[in-house]
């Protein structure tokens, strides 16, 4: 089966994350995919294949007889989806032999535009898949899923010698819980790719140090009439808040390394108010710079309005895996070259984001990040390829081939989770 048919069967099946759930995982749904991929990944020959009591779906190809010396290598991809646009199924369209133009999806008044997605054209002649407009598609990053499974399929009729594969499928990882409960030792690899990037031929081993920021507003509320000297709006004072932010430091306004403050959700009135932010920075020093500036206004609009009335609470997410990655980078290399063998142009890039990958990485599982073809994700226009998923799957083969032929490397970030 091609790696698309299986994407096309997943995206049917409603995954959504939610981040204001503290169940484990966020969302029961995510199970309907876990049994559904368990099953087939037993109908393959995957040894093992199982879904754990929170939804983390594990299962390995045993290394090919005269192999087990070799490189234990593993892939990982996540089940769940954003939730937004995604409040009912999502409905997949095949748009075969592409001409590279502007194209509606559905009757939902969106189109894919040249002017908005200028790499349009590049993708004329393939099978375009897309929502139909109204939902997201899902690729992301069950993209990844169909992609392994689909090396998977390969690997398990014998052609092709190889080490140890392990496979690892998570939930949660769209509200950055995807690594808390992942059993490293268990997985039983000496090094991981998790495959949940854009492009095909992108690497990612570089992702930004990543913080939410809670910023709790108290306000003096009176009547309007005898306010003067004794009111305190709390949603204004949130206003000041946000407006003494350095400027020029949004997502809008950067790009490549450079580090935003995103206000991502904001709520108010006189009484109280509550801005949410995240705070994103590829350099260390500068991440923890960011994280005092939002301490910093907090306290000098304590000093103007009141010690209570300001409070900032910052919660790390995850750390820039480049870390782990660099002692060893035999990962980016070989994954250069296995792209390279696979028809495709490696890119090297760093992520404006973050991923399961990062989380493992400081777990003892360097885990650099691979593209899966797909395009614009968490929304109405996300957009993947059938033969970019092709070109995915076979940089998963030629990774197998590459480190079929290679002992365990040392580096000094990892050691075998014996």
């Amino acid at each position: 089966m091609k790696a698309y048919e299986r994407l096309l069967n997943y995206v049917c099946i409603p995954t959504a994350s939610s981040e204001a759930s503290a169940a484990v995982p966020s969302t029961a749904c995510q199970f309907n995919l876990a049994h559904v991929l368990v099953e087939e990944m037993k109908a393959l020959g995957i040894a093992g294949a199982r879904v754990d009591e929170k939804c983390y779906v594990y299962g390995t190809i045993p290394a090919t007889p005269g192999y087990e010396d070799r490189t234990r290598l593993g892939f990982i991809a996540h089940m769940d989806t954003v939730s937004d646009f995604a409040d009912h199924p999502v409905s997949p369209v095949a748009h075969p032999d592409y001409d590279g133009g502007d194209l509606d999806l559905g009757e939902s008044g969106r189109s894919l535009t040249i002017q908005t997605f200028p790499h349009l054209p590049s993708l004329k002649g393939r099978t375009l898949i897309t929502s139909d407009g109204t939902t997201i598609l899902g690729a992301d990053d069950k993209a990844g899923v169909a992609e392994i499974l689909t090396m998977a399929e390969e690997l398990l009729k014998g052609d092709i010698p190889h080490g140890q594969i392990s496979i690892g499928f998570t939930p949660d990882e769209e509200v950055g819980r995807g690594a808390d409960y992942f059993d490293v030792k268990g997985f039983g690899a000496d090094f991981a790719y998790t495959v949940d990037g854009g492009r095909e031929g992108e690497i990612e081993y570089e992702n930004f140090n990543g913080a939410a920021a809670t910023i709790t507003f108290t306000g003096v509320n009176i009547h309007p009439g005898s306010a003067k000297d004794t009111m305190v709006n709390a949603a204004l004072v949130a206003m000041e808040f946000d407006s003494m932010l350095p400027k020029g430091q949004r997502p809008q306004d950067t790009s490549g390394y450079e580090g935003f403050f995103h206000l991502t959700h904001m709520e108010g009135s006189v009484d109280k108010a509550v801005l949410s932010y995240i705070i994103r920075d590829h350099d260390e020093k500068e991440f923890e710079k960011r994280q005092e500036i939002m301490k910093k206004i907090g306290r000098e609009l304590n000093k103007k309005y009141g010690e209570e009335t300001v409070q900032v609470v910052i919660k790390e997410s995850y750390r820039n895996m480049a870390e782990k990655i660099r002692p060893c980078f035999h990962l980016i290399e070989n994954a250069m070259e296995a792209v390279k063998r696979s028809g495709a142009v490696p890119n090297v890039v760093p992520i404006r984001g973050g991923t399961d990958g990062a989380r493992l990485s400081y777990m003892g599982l360097p885990c650099p990040n691979l593209g899966t073809g797909g395009f614009s994700f968490h929304g109405p226009y996300e957009h993947i390829t059938a033969e970019g998923m092709d070109i995915a799957v076979n940089t998963l083969l030629e990774l197998a081939k590459i480190y079929s032929g290679i002992p365990s490397p040392s580096c000094a970030s990892a050691k075998r989770n014996e």
